[in-house]
């Protein structure tokens, strides 16, 4: 969960207080999910964990200070979102950066008096962000520049890395952007964020200086903000468009309430988005949601009013309009966490207080057990780890990339191609229930070349994959297994899959297929009992090549309760 460090100084004058105790303060941070790790008055430093990773808004003193104010009930409105603030200043983005990084969202900051703790504290959420939200510069990266020199239209473009030259910060001579990547500490850091790209994006005024070379550095002329500036001009780059201007309206409303005036910028897509073709920035995206007083029965064991859900939802940021049998809540803009109607209830039960619920003890004793479903796998774990494999968790929710794209499989030819896709995901990386396991196995693969070889892996875990009819979805146990070295082939997996077997006293047999995750005549399917019950083969070179494994790998993939 993510940790920050606050001057309690800083804190004290965001909330209008003149002093604040520990005691105090973890009362406040009840109504953000957060706690105190650390209270040293004597330094001016707190340190507070905030136990909620969908809420990246609250990653700063400014969104903490902000809910807390709502939860005392003090007004809280930001009048840039509104359609009557016009941005005369332009950003303009080039086609060719699509298949690069492609969105971009900027606004501008005026009248802002930087100190050093606003400057510490810009500098913490923005790595924040772009580190832990952004993973690691990956999805969103965020920029802050002198706004007094630069001239607008702004360009979002993309560059030769050989022929734009300026000085990034930290240095005091001018760099390519191929010597940045190579030399430059944040280009050695972050060089995978442009992974394969031939031409960088660059961002350019229309008097052709570089502001930036995103997502690695600013310049150092233009992107060095310092003590005593007063405007600003701030963007974010990245590959989800949802998240770049959600972090774009965190910052907008943390700069707002630090005393800037925010001005909305025009964004010109090259193309038409979810959002149209040119966005003034920031945006409010929020979208209502409909959640029944039957839904907070249900999800809290007593009845709720619509006055009392009403009373809470709006001291806790939202805007609501009851009806009969429940309510219509929007968001604020600088949240984009609400998918569900839980995710409210949630939000209301932290307004309204935990401890205002009456603890109920359990009125029936139980005695827990393991499925013998589950007992089952813990042997085939068992089975595995004694044949020298190393066992991984990963994530039952991916990206079609991963699960489609990367395999080269066709959605719907095969069963690992019928996929169950999220109605409203927070991200495209999390918008399909896993299919198969060997998407995941060959992602830790290609995180791992630096690692001593063989690599041996498996990963036993649930699958969800659409009925053949397309009507239902069906949730299954799988086995998978990779095995990773220089001459890995399918004669020693096939090995490894005789062995399994027989210790299990399980008879089956392979039949030769095609299947474009595998090499051609490299591949088989696994039946048991007459039914396919899994797959075996090795790797084909384009697959490997997409998840950046350079050593030859051969997997099985089965479906566990073909064997109990």
């Amino acid at each position: 969960m993510p940790t920050i460090e606050i001057k309690i100084s800083d804190l004290k004058s965001l909330l209008g207080k003149e002093n604040i105790s520990k005691a105090a303060l973890e009362t406040l941070l009840e109504q953000v999910k957060g706690e105190v790790k650390e209270f040293l008055p004597e330094k001016d430093a707190a340190k507070v964990e905030l136990n909620d990773s969908n809420r990246p808004d609250l990653w700063s003193p400014e969104g903490i200070v902000r809910q807390i104010h709502l939860a005392e009930s003090k007004k809280v409105h930001y009048p840039f979102f509104e359609s009557s603030a016009r941005g005369e200043k332009q950003v303009m983005i080039s086609k060719e950066v699509t298949p690069v990084r492609p969105y971009l969202a900027a606004c501008a900051v005026k009248g802002i008096m930087v100190t050093e703790p606003i400057l510490a504290q810009l500098i913490q959420t923005q790595e924040k962000l772009a580190d832990t939200f952004g993973r690691k510069r990956q999805t969103v990266s965020v920029g802050f520049y002198r706004l007094q020199k630069i001239a607008f239209p702004v360009r979002y473009e993309v560059a030769d890395p050989d022929q734009i030259r300026f000085t990034p910060l930290g240095f005091d001579y001018p760099m390519s952007l191929a010597e940045i990547i190579a030399r430059h500490p944040k280009g050695i850091e972050y060089a995978g964020t442009l992974r394969g790209a031939k031409r960088y994006p660059i961002l350019i005024d229309a008097n052709d200086q570089v502001l930036s070379f995103p997502p690695i550095i600013n310049s150092r002329e233009i992107g060095e903000v310092r003590v005593g500036d007063r405007d600003l001009f701030v963007e974010v780059t990245g590959t989800d468009l949802r998240m770049v201007i959600l972090a774009l309206n965190i910052f907008a409303c943390n700069l707002f309430d630090r005393g800037g005036t925010v001005e909305p910028v025009a964004i010109h897509f090259p193309e038409e988005t979810p959002f149209g073709k040119t966005i003034r920035m920031p945006f409010d995206f929020s979208t209502p949601l409909q959640v029944a007083l039957a839904d907070f029965r249900q999800a809290l064991g007593e009845e709720v009013t619509l006055e009392e859900a009403t009373s809470s939802l709006l001291k806790y940021g939202y805007q609501v309009s009851g009806r009969e049998k429940g309510l219509t809540v929007t968001a604020p803009p600088y949240r984009d966490d609400t998918m569900h109607p839980i995710d409210v209830i949630e939000d209301f039960v932290i307004s309204r207080g935990i401890k205002s619920f009456a603890p109920e003890m359990p009125s029936t004793f139980t005695v827990g057990s393991l499925s013998l479903l589950e007992q089952f796998s813990d042997r085939l774990r068992e089975e595995m780890i004694g044949f020298g494999f190393q066992e991984i968790v990963s994530n039952v929710l991916g990206s079609r990339q991963d699960f489609i794209e990367r395999m080269l499989i066709q959605q719907g030819n095969r069963p690992e191609g019928r996929v169950v896709e999220i109605e409203n995901p927070m991200t495209e990386r999390f918008s399909l229930l896993r299919p198969w396991l060997l998407p995941s196995l060959l992602r830790v693969e290609g995180a791992s070349s630096k690692a001593f070889y063989p690599h041996r892996i498996f990963e036993v875990g649930e699958v969800a994959q659409l009925s053949a009819s397309g009507e239902k979805t069906e949730t299954s146990l799988h086995l998978a297994a990779l095995i990773s070295h220089p001459t890995a082939n399918f004669s020693e997996l096939h090995a490894v899959l005789e062995a399994f077997f027989y210790s299990l006293s399980v008879q089956y047999r392979l039949e030769s297929i095609f299947h474009p995750t595998f090499i051609e005549g490299r591949a088989g399917a696994i039946f048991v009992n007459g039914q396919e019950s899994g797959l075996i083969g090795e790797i084909d070179p384009a697959v490997l090549n997409r998840w950046q494994i350079g050593m030859p790998s051969a997997a099985i993939e089965i479906q566990v309760e073909s064997l109990s």
